[in-house]
């Protein structure tokens, strides 16, 4: 039996998706109301017929064997034996990537040995594996039934889409299939600390971070029996959810102007000054907000989620400078401290400006978090079979949800 997966073009995810969920589930509903077996029924009954007794009656047991097989496939569909087998490849060869992975990662990779071992050399030849490892994965996803796996290579493969002018520029070129191709010569001829630096585990936006995170977590998903897993629990949904709807709120409400209402005096007066307190305590909302969203959304196997994290992490990453002026620092891992001395001292009107931009770009991307999270959709839904990411109409989760 074929196995499924959201890499074939006539599957759910594909072309065809319309006409493939109709004749899904007309066969689901005609199984469930009988219809289907009626129909087998029929079909060997007539076949069934035959003037010799004994032999009908055989073929009367057989074909009831036959009957009770169809519908407990129909209903109960096996993993092939070819599915079994790419599973089994997919998840060894997602623990042989992140060893070849880590070893990019090292900065003795990148430093001249007394043996004799020249940088260069080492980084070759960790190249190599890399390459290796990284087709076996994405040769082995095709046709893996594990979805909450292979939700995990399509994020990391539309990493590698995002960086494949950085890679060929060190020699490692991207197929039209997706596999990776290695120019050996390019790689030891180019700059060493480019590579290094298209790989370092500090910067947690650089390809080599983003692809060991994908891996990370697909490594973490339990096989199971070979098929598909619960891609979130309700738990992690829950969480997720709800401090990315805090988030929303709070960037929203740092970029109001009703946060900044100039504090009144005795006599009902405005004065000049603000009610710092009050805009403090918003932020430090934001930023628990803010950590508690990444904490419960980065492991998550929804395609939605783990691109909108992406984008906030990237405009969080581009803006450091900025909030640093006003007491935000962010980790090697991407989560958010606030030092509230420098932030009272700040000039609030330059809180406001700054949160208008920026937080409504967090406000927007923390809601289609929340969406995503909060929505039926499959772990791989989104991806196309090169691992890129098709966003759904901004109508669906815009940031007045």
């Amino acid at each position: 039996m074929a196995s499924f997966n959201f890499w074939n073009a006539g599957s759910t995810f594909g072309s065809g998706s319309s006409n493939n969920l109709y004749s899904l589930f007309s066969e689901r509903n005609s199984i469930k109301s009988g219809t289907y077996k009626k129909l087998l029924r029929s079909y060997f009954g007539t076949m069934e017929q035959s003037p010799d007794a004994a032999t009908s009656a055989r073929k009367n047991r057989g074909s009831n064997n036959v009957l009770d097989t169809l519908l407990r496939e129909k209903m109960y569909p096996r993993v092939s034996k070819e599915a079994q087998e790419a599973n089994s490849k997919l998840t060894s060869g997602i623990g042989n990537l992140k060893s070849s992975l880590s070893a990019l990662q090292k900065d003795s990779t990148y430093q001249d040995t007394e043996n004799g071992s020249t940088a260069a050399d080492k980084v070759v030849s960790a190249m190599k594996s890399y390459v290796t490892n990284y087709n076996d994965v994405v040769t082995a996803s095709k046709s893996s039934t594990l979805t909450n796996k292979t939700a995990y290579v399509a994020n990391m493969m539309s990493a590698t889409s995002r960086n494949a002018e950085k890679l060929a520029e060190i020699g490692v070129t991207r197929r039209q299939d997706g596999t990776l191709q290695l120019d050996e010569t390019k790689l030891k001829n180019s700059d060493l600390s480019k590579v290094q630096q298209l790989f370092s585990p500090e910067n947690i936006q650089s390809y080599g971070a983003t692809v060991a995170s994908r891996v990370k977590f697909a490594g973490g998903v339990s096989s199971g029996s070979g098929t598909s897993a619960v891609t979130d629990s309700t738990e992690t949904k829950t969480q997720a959810g709800t401090s990315a709807a805090g988030l929303k709120a709070d960037a929203q409400a740092l970029a109001s102007d009703e946060l900044y209402a100039k504090v009144k005096d005795a006599d009902g007066n405005e004065t000049d000054k603000y009610d710092v307190a009050k805009i403090l305590s918003k932020a430090k909302s934001f930023v628990s907000n803010y950590n508690g969203m990444l904490d419960s959304a980065e492991s998550s196997s929804n395609s939605g989620v783990l691109a909108n994290l992406s984008y906030i992490k990237e405009r969080t990453k581009n803006s450091t400078n900025a909030l640093k002026q006003f007491g935000f620092s962010v980790d090697k891992n991407g989560r958010m401290k606030l030092d509230e001395d420098t932030f009272k001292k700040a000039d609030m009107s330059k809180v406001q400006d700054f949160f208008k931009d920026y937080g409504s770009y967090v406000a927007s991307n923390a809601s289609r978090v929340s969406y995503y999270m909060n929505t039926n959709a499959g772990a791989s839904n989104g991806y196309t079979s090169s691992g890129s990411y098709n966003i759904p109409a901004a109508s669906g989760y815009s940031a007045s949800r």
